[in-house]
């Protein structure tokens, strides 16, 4: 059996009102949280087929994912096809995308040191806002 790609997934109706659901919220949300939403929408959609969704559209460069502090995966709409990392609030949830060569150069050189090709890698710095930062001085 092959994975399918980006390109020969079959669009559905559940996997729109996802995307749909993503679009209207720059935040990071939990598939539980887009569940709810369809929900109030009077889209019906099984959680499993949310979680199976996100899982692709994520593996297709759709959407982001990260997790929280306690493992759960949060999902947004991507805001750029271009290869990011994302610096997010504790305290908030604001989300920075951000690109880092030296990063990129970085897993570059760990990778062949060890003798790994194809590299793909994804980084998560969590800290707080400057607004959260001011609030808890």
């Amino acid at each position: 059996m092959t994975e399918q790609t980006r390109t020969d997934r079959r669009p559905t109706r559940q996997r729109a009102a996802i995307a749909d659901a993503l679009a209207r919220s720059p935040e990071f949300r939990s598939a539980q949280e887009i569940h709810a939403d369809l929900a109030g929408d009077g889209t019906r959609v099984g959680l499993a087929t949310v979680y199976r969704n996100l899982q692709a559209m994520s593996a297709d460069g759709e959407v982001d994912v990260i997790r929280t502090a306690d493992g759960e995966a949060v999902y947004r709409s991507c805001a750029t096809d271009d290869h990011h990392h994302h610096v997010v609030c504790r305290g908030c949830g604001l989300a920075v995308e951000v690109t880092g060569d030296a990063v990129e150069r970085w897993a570059e050189a760990v990778a062949a040191e060890h003798g790994f090709t194809h590299v793909r890698h994804t980084v998560e710095v969590d800290g707080l806002c400057a607004q959260c930062s001011a609030g808890s001085v």
